[in-house]
């Protein structure tokens, strides 16, 4: 395995004697690449611009004592080495944008060199896995008086550094947010759902389970799991995301667990199969409750055994990968059905994560809004927002307790991309508003009561802007019931069979054309 240095630039320490005598002081970063015991294969020196010429001449002295070691200069965007907060995220950046490779490099991070801060900042980011390494500590070595120093490699035990780490809050904000898409997200049981599984996610390879309703954010959020995995090195293969809605039959065998070539008719190629790419990666099973039982087996000998047999084959295939599952059902009523495993459930099921829908989380809506807006602005190219006036209707709308939000952010998400399309200039005024709310309610109710007919069908757009969901539900079903009668004393009869049993008269017609004048309408006009 080749060794890959990392450090900073030493501007007092590596800038030691002058001309020849140059070599014979010891200079820290030049003394790693001279250990006898240390073949360097690459060394990522990271330097101040300020001292670019230093680090060109360090760079040559090391190609000259040791040419088979590549030497990368990296200058930093750094203005204070002593400023904890600019060297800690200068250090951070560098971290998060650097291509590790655990499974081919092992990494030394020298930390000899540099301000206390910056080797505090480097102890922080070894110790929260943000980079993957041993650290590395130079001396000199006087008894021998040796020019190239001794090196001592430091395994982080952390259970020695718990005094000292739990000094320094870590930093927790990066992943969370990350996981969050970035959103500021208000609402403290989700922030906190969040922070957990961010902590699970950097430490563990145990399958997670998310459940909550559709359109809660369950496969963005795998996604997000995934990146920020890749970024700590814990993985290093694919994201591969399947609804397992869409597997029916035959087929799901084979989309998951690939074939041989003439495994069955039609089999005339050999397919690998969503697990075998997910090697080394992460396999995102949503909806995993539409699994067949067979299926079910077999997935659940891949998770424990890490192989499973193609159809057709009978010869394993390896696959190390990991696994979120999603599904907006609730898998104990299917286990107790006899649809689900309970084997397969209690193993997915150590860390089960409940997402709630966005109305339970309304005070994450704005935040939310906002971050449509500027995925609106990216992708339209220019900015999208509303005037102050419009913004306070919609978010009056989308705050109210009868906002249903049934397709929870994927109809936040939708709603914006029809508002943006039609603001002109990207400007979102009242009149657009007004006509997103008209058609999100026309929404909602046609997927809470199919069968019932439209309000839209008697009230124009003005009129069912101006009712509250409440008696939207409540004239949908009188005016079914009208539909089905054959004039406005009946309808009246059966909607007022109760309470007309207690009167000595009863006069339903009238109760029944007070009601519908309430909304401007009469039977005719129902029935018209």
């Amino acid at each position: 395995m080749k060794n890959v240095v990392i450090g900073l630039l030493g501007n007092v320490k590596d800038s030691r004697g002058k001309g020849k005598k140059r070599w014979e002081q010891w200079r820290p970063t030049l003394g790693v690449c001279q250990q006898p015991d240390l073949a360097i294969s690459r060394f990522e020196l990271l330097y101040h611009p300020g001292d670019s010429r230093l680090a060109n001449n360090v760079a040559a002295d090391i190609q000259t004592i040791s040419p088979q070691t590549e030497v990368r200069l990296m200058p930093l965007d750094l203005s204070d080495p002593w400023d904890f907060q600019q060297v800690y995220g200068c250090l951070l950046d560098f971290a998060e944008n650097y291509a590790f490779a655990p499974e081919q490099e092992r990494y030394l991070l020298h930390i000899t060199t540099g301000t206390h801060v910056a080797q505090i900042c480097w102890f922080l980011l070894c110790e929260a896995n943000y980079i993957p390494a041993s650290l590395l500590q130079s001396s000199p070595d006087r008894a021998q008086d040796n020019p190239a120093g001794k090196v001592d490699v430091i395994d982080l035990d952390l259970s020695k550094y718990d005094a000292l780490s739990s000094r320094f809050q870590r930093r927790h904000l990066e992943g969370t947010a990350f996981l969050k898409s970035g959103i500021a997200t208000r609402n403290h049981q989700f922030n906190s759902l969040i922070q957990e599984i961010e902590q699970v996610a950097i430490r563990s390879r145990a399958p997670l389970l998310l459940t909550g309703p559709t359109g809660a954010g369950k496969s963005q959020l795998a996604a997000n799991v995934y990146q920020l995995k890749k970024r700590r090195g814990s993985v290093r293969g694919d994201f591969v995301a399947v609804n397992c809605a869409t597997l029916r039959g035959d087929s799901a065998m084979s989309a998951l667990f690939g074939h041989q070539k003439g495994a069955y008719t039609g089999a005339l190629q050999a397919r690998k199969g969503l697990l075998a790419k997910a090697d080394q990666g992460l396999l995102f099973l949503d909806e995993i409750g539409e699994l067949g039982l067979d299926e079910q087996a077999m997935l659940l000998h891949a998770i424990e055994e890490k192989q499973f047999y193609p159809v057709g084959s009978d010869n394993p295939v390896s696959s190390d990968f990991q696994l979120i599952a999603g599904t907006n059902q609730d898998l104990q009523a299917q286990v107790q059905a006899g649809a689900f495993r309970e084997d397969l459930l209690a193993r997915i099921n150590l860390w089960h994560y409940p997402l709630p829908g966005l109305k339970d989380r309304r005070e994450d809506l704005e935040p939310n809004l906002d971050f449509e807006l500027a995925k609106a602005t990216e992708e339209l190219g220019y900015k999208v927002g509303f005037n102050q006036q419009a913004r306070k209707a919609y978010l009056d709308f989308a705050l109210a307790a009868d906002a249903l939000w049934l397709g929870n952010f994927r109809d936040l998400n939708a709603s914006v991309q029809r508002m943006a399309t039609l603001a002109e200039g990207g400007r979102i005024t009242l009149d657009i508003v007004q006509k997103e709310r008209q058609r999100l309610g026309r929404y909602w109710q046609r997927d809470i009561d199919p069968e019932l007919p439209l309000l839209s069908e008697v009230l124009s757009e003005g009129q069912l802007a101006e009712i509250d969901l409440f008696d939207q539900h409540q004239l949908r079903q009188v005016i079914a019931v009208c539909r089905q009668s054959r004039n406005l004393s009946e309808a009246g009869r059966q909607l007022f069979n109760r309470s007309r049993e207690k009167k000595k008269s009863s006069n339903d017609s009238h109760r029944l054309r007070q009601y519908l004048a309430k909304f401007a309408l009469s039977f005719d006009d129902i029935n018209g």
